[in-house]
């Protein structure tokens, strides 16, 4: 027997721990310290991660091929089949050591045992957080992209379509349809923004760091960056293995990613209700009660509303955890996950819920115009049309306007009354007719000259809708591409595994 193969075969399953520690483990203190729930999330990273460490490993010749053929040959079979269920021992600290441990008893102490050659499981971890991180935003910015190119389409239809804009809750003034979901396509760009902006602090490799110092042996990390499909690496060691804030910061954009979606379904949820009635949800978007057979609830908008509170409570253990900790590499950290996968692993499918929910909803645009005009929406024009045409200041036309308001009526004669109290002299005196004052008051008017970039009028509105697409269009490429470059690292990676392997 290979000596090395006697030594593992005496040691425990777990290859790591017993050569330096003695004494068994309780259930408990296994249970607290492993990390294999949470590593679910990051074994098929692990794999990829191993291969491009032990691709780079006989590069370097630091394996001979003669060694790196047999483990190459699992590896392949992992990443084809999946980890097997045995490397998921909870006996095992954590996934990294469990894939380890099937390697050795599958090819040998000799052999698995030099896999691990110039890394620690510190840099190794860092590594699989990444890339398993950097695919979640890959997967979220998609599906922005496809709630974005609804919300434009949506829009496209309604350009003409008239709805009383909200201040408090309270009626304001006019806009339309198309102007409130441009409002939350331009949030949801932002996120979007963030997103690009939090994945080009992800995708980097700390592969090479070790355990906090780098190592002696002559690694090429540029190259496992680059097999990885990483944009550059980490320079210094230290904080490669110890730093999580591109965690918390993914976690702070997915949290206000959410907070945005929240606040578009409470509207929706207000929209809905029969006080208002400015959409219907579509059936499948609803539940009913278990009593009450006539309800129509809007019960995934409301979970989506809800679902902020998990992101913030993610973010702010995520925060936490990191606040106080020493340079450089502290098992805290290991907690840390469970937060950042239950923070990031479902907002894609939230954000694609609230697409196919705003794509199926009904818009009713003949109640929306009833309203439009409701609630003194266009007292700002009347207000406005006193100064541009008369060149009342705005103040005393705004008291002219408001104490007519408040007098109960906006026809000429209280209009009159008001502006001898502000202003001394009656507006007819000034040539103001009671169809210059009902033009005023006209939805289509206060809405005709707001037409400035980013305003209501129809107008406008088809020229952002424009320019939204533009940078639709641009971000799209911007994924599309950045898939593209990792998929052909990852492509370079398999087909020097394969060859390393002999397959």
């Amino acid at each position: 027997m290979d000596p090395l193969e006697k030594v593992i075969g005496n040691m425990t399953r777990d290859v790591v721990r017993k050569a330096r520690l003695g004494g068994e483990r309780t259930g408990d203190i296994e249970s607290l310290l492993s990390s294999m729930e949470a590593d679910k999330h990051i074994a098929s990273s692990d794999v990829l991660v191993d291969m491009a460490h032990l691709i780079m490993l006989t590069k370097q010749q630091i394996v001979h091929e003669e060694h790196a053929q047999p483990l190459m040959k699992e590896l392949l079979t992992m990443y084809e089949l999946g980890v097997p269920a045995e490397a998921f021992d909870p006996s095992y600290e954590d996934i990294h050591a469990g894939i380890e441990t099937v390697l050795t008893n599958r090819t040998g102490g000799d052999v698995g045992g030099r896999l691990h050659i110039g890394r620690s499981r510190n840099d190794e971890v860092a590594t699989c957080l990444r890339i398993r991180t950097r695919d979640i935003i890959l997967e979220q910015l998609e599906a922005l992209i496809r709630l974005r190119t609804v919300l434009l389409t949506v829009a496209e239809e309604h350009v003409h379509t008239i709805m009383p804009g909200f201040t408090h809750l309270q009626h304001a003034q006019p806009v339309t349809l198309a102007h409130h979901l441009l409002a939350y396509e331009q949030m949801f760009s932002r996120d979007y923004d963030r997103l690009c902006d939090a994945f080009n602090r992800v995708n980097c490799s700390p592969l090479g760091s070790a355990a906090l110092a780098s190592t002696g042996y002559p690694l090429d990390r540029a190259y496992t960056a680059e097999l990885l499909g990483c944009d550059k690496i980490l320079i210094n060691s230290m904080d490669a293995v110890a730093s999580r804030d591109f965690a918390a910061e993914t976690l702070a954009c997915d949290t206000l990613l959410l907070a945005n979606i929240s606040r578009f379904c409470e509207e929706l949820i207000i929209w809905s209700s029969s006080f208002v009635q400015f959409v219907t949800l579509d059936d499948q978007y609803c539940s009913t009660s278990s009593i009450m057979p006539q309800k129509k609830n809007p019960d995934v908008a409301e979970i989506l509303r809800s679902r902020v509170g998990t992101l913030l409570g993610a973010f702010v253990s995520a925060i936490t955890i990191v606040k106080g900790l020493p340079m450089a590499y502290n098992r805290d950290l290991q907690d840390l996950n469970p937060h950042l996968w239950r923070g990031i692993t479902e907002v894609r499918r939230d954000i694609d819920v609230l697409c196919g929910m705003i794509k199926t909803a009904q818009f009713h645009r003949e109640r929306m115009a009833q309203e439009a005009g409701r609630g003194g929406t266009t007292t700002t024009e009347l207000a406005d049309m006193l100064v541009r045409d008369f060149d009342i200041p705005f103040r005393t036309a705004h008291h002219i306007v408001g104490k007519a308001v408040r007098d109960g009526s906006l026809d000429l004669p209280t209009l009159d009354k008001a502006a001898e109290e502000f202003y001394g002299r009656t507006l007819s005196s000034l040539g103001i007719t009671p169809e210059k004052v009902q033009h005023a008051l006209a939805v289509t008017t206060s809405l005709s000259v707001r037409k400035l970039p980013g305003g209501p009028a129809p107008q406008s509105v088809q020229t952002a809708l424009a320019e939204r697409q533009k940078e639709l269009e641009k971000d799209t490429n911007f994924v599309s591409e950045k898939k593209r470059q990792i998929s052909a690292s990852l492509d370079k990676l398999l087909t020097q595994a394969r060859r390393i392997a002999n397959i």
